[in-house]
């Protein structure tokens, strides 16, 4: 009998619409949440809706994007909070990055854990590998799921395009390292699923990425 697909949905948060990824294994009802930047309440609804009890709590990198709801679902979860401390730096200046946007500070504590270069992470059902991709940030992370031929890349890798180097902890040389070191060595079949906009594929961004064609 083959085993019940892992459950997983993306829900765009905040107001640069990020890509927040809900993953639950629905035997053990556990389950993982990545980027959690925003419309907490949605997301804890979606717990909710699947029956699935929050285990960890992962962000690809400290943009305000990504991180600013992660200490709200963690006080409403008891969930541990996982980021690379490389990007500390930029929750020193979460302040001027919630001026670019006109909202209010959000508050942002250093992580529980630090999410490590292949660092394994395992909940009931549920088991993927750290992939640390600096370039977009120092600390920008992906999580690789290989049972489910599944990238969670933030804001590494998009389709079409890759993340942009210009603010804060960005190199562009370190960028396209990681992406040709560590996310292009992946199966062409890896479904990936960006910090924003569409999901796409290794093999498509391969092919067809045009920043990808010159190495």
């Amino acid at each position: 009998m083959s085993p019940l697909p892992l459950i997983h949905e993306v829900l765009v948060v905040g107001p640069l619409s990020c890509n927040c990824s809900i993953l639950g294994d629905p035997v053990s009802h556990q389950a993982i949440v990545v980027d959690p930047g925003d419309n907490i309440s949605a997301i804890v609804a979606t717990l909710a809706r699947h029956q699935l009890t929050l285990k960890q709590i992962l962000v690809t990198h400290a943009h305000i994007d990504h991180i600013a709801g992660a200490q709200r679902l963690k006080q409403l979860t008891g969930a541990p909070i996982l980021y690379n401390q490389l990007d500390l730096p930029l929750v020193k200046l979460m302040d001027v990055q919630a001026s670019w946007l006109g909202i209010p500070t959000p508050n942002v504590e250093p992580p529980d854990e630090n999410l490590s270069d292949d660092l394994p992470i395992h909940v009931a059902g549920i088991h993927g590998i750290v992939f640390h991709t600096p370039g977009h940030t120092e600390g920008s992370s992906c999580l690789y799921l290989p049972d489910q031929s599944l990238l969670i890349a933030g804001d590494t890798l998009f389709a079409g395009s890759v993340g942009r180097t210009d603010l804060p902890g960005g190199d562009p040389r370190k960028l396209m390292r990681s992406i040709h070191t560590r996310l292009l060595t992946l199966p062409d079949e890896v479904k990936v699923v960006p910090g924003h906009g569409e999901t796409t594929s290794i093999g498509a961004e391969r092919a067809t990425n045009p920043f990808l064609q010159i190495l």
